[in-house]
């Protein structure tokens, strides 16, 4: 039974959800909700049943003290609700947590429960995969819908996608079905520095949903941390020689492909979105948006989980090391020029 007892009516809510685990490349998915709602002060609301769809002996719960008393947190998945500052607000419903271990059709029906009493007019599931891109060149990430219509509208990929799928597929099909819009959103992570974080592709990520719903997203110390970590990889990529030709024929490969696209509708997007974040505040100076927002009234539990730290220096990926994102192994691979690992953009189903 959904109760919602305190959430007042959300104004044009939009629910955005990601998922640590397989389709969670570099953190940069589950990062990019952590990072809305972080900066817009996220009030939890609810929290799913964690007996109902975790294994604990693979999703481990954690021991912590809180002022001498040992508390126990749960693997679970969390709702929250923000309101973006500005002269048109509207609500974001944030969900945050693993992919489940099992019961997938009940654990999706349950979010859809959730969407539905929220009144929620659009889903979009974030992802990131790993793949054969450079990490000096953007990065770069595909919007895809199982849905024809919304695919022309919104400018997306209708997905083609068949194999193997994680809980973003799922989610995503089941909203399908449902007759909910469902939108996902694919960052493509460098495989050979595959370990979190990711700030460069958390960045993309949100750059493109700022895209997707019109909206202005504050990004505090992203672009920052994405510098520095795309500093970090080149300075590894320089102390071997076989990585840094490697990185060469990506960059080469990437160029080409892409040549078309640096012309034309690519440059337009992204000086709107150069224009947009340089709009003048009162005082005639361009301020780094979101840092002079108005608070949320508070009328919700505050989610205190987690909390931010500066990402660590990279370090290239061992070719004999098999392990993706999650600590989990990926053994859907193909050899050579477009090259993936673990889910594909699901293109991405």
């Amino acid at each position: 039974m959904i109760e919602l007892e305190g959430v007042p009516e959300l104004i044009d809510p939009v629910m955005i959800c990601a998922f640590e685990g397989w389709n969670d490349a570099g953190d940069a998915a589950s990062s990019a909700v952590a990072h809305l709602d972080r900066e817009w002060k996220g009030e939890v609301f609810a929290a799913l049943d964690a007996e109902d769809y975790y294994d604990f002996q693979v999703n481990r719960p954690t021991v912590w003290l809180d002022g001498g008393v040992r508390k126990i947190t749960w693997p679970t998945t969390r709702l929250s609700v923000v309101r973006t500052p500005g002269p048109s607000p509207r609500d974001l419903v944030l969900v945050r947590g693993i992919e489940p271990s099992m019961r997938w059709r009940s654990f999706c029906n349950e979010i859809l429960g959730f969407a539905h009493e929220l009144g929620v007019e659009l889903v979009v599931v974030l992802g990131s995969l790993l793949g054969d891109t450079p990490h000096t060149r953007p990065v770069p990430v595909s919007g895809v819908t199982s849905d024809p219509d919304l695919a022309r509208t919104m400018d997306l990929e209708e997905s083609r996608y068949e194999g193997p799928t994680g809980i973003v597929g799922i989610l995503q099909e089941a909203c399908t079905h449902a007759g909910v819009p469902a939108v996902s959103l694919w960052a493509a992570v460098p495989h050979y520095v595959s370990q979190p974080p990711n700030p460069k592709a958390t960045l993309a990520l949100l750059n493109r949903l700022e895209d997707l719903i019109d909206l202005r997203i504050p990004l505090g110390e992203l672009p920052e941390d994405s510098r520095a970590w795309q500093l970090g990889v080149d300075q590894l990529a320089a102390e071997d020689s076989e990585v840094a030709e490697y990185v060469q024929s990506l960059e080469e490969a990437r160029d080409t492909a892409e040549l078309p696209e640096a012309s034309g509708e690519a440059i337009a997007r992204e000086f709107e979105r150069y224009l947009r974040r340089r709009d003048p505040q009162p005082g005639g100076l361009a301020a780094e948006p979101g840092l002079d927002a108005p608070g949320r009234d508070g009328s919700y539990l505050r989610d205190t989980a987690g909390g931010r730290t500066r990402p660590p220096k990279p370090q290239a990926k061992d070719e004999s090391d098999d392990g993706g994102e999650g600590g989990e192994e990926h053994t859907d691979r193909t050899e050579g020029p477009g090259r993936t690992e673990g889910p594909g953009p699901e293109a991405a189903d």
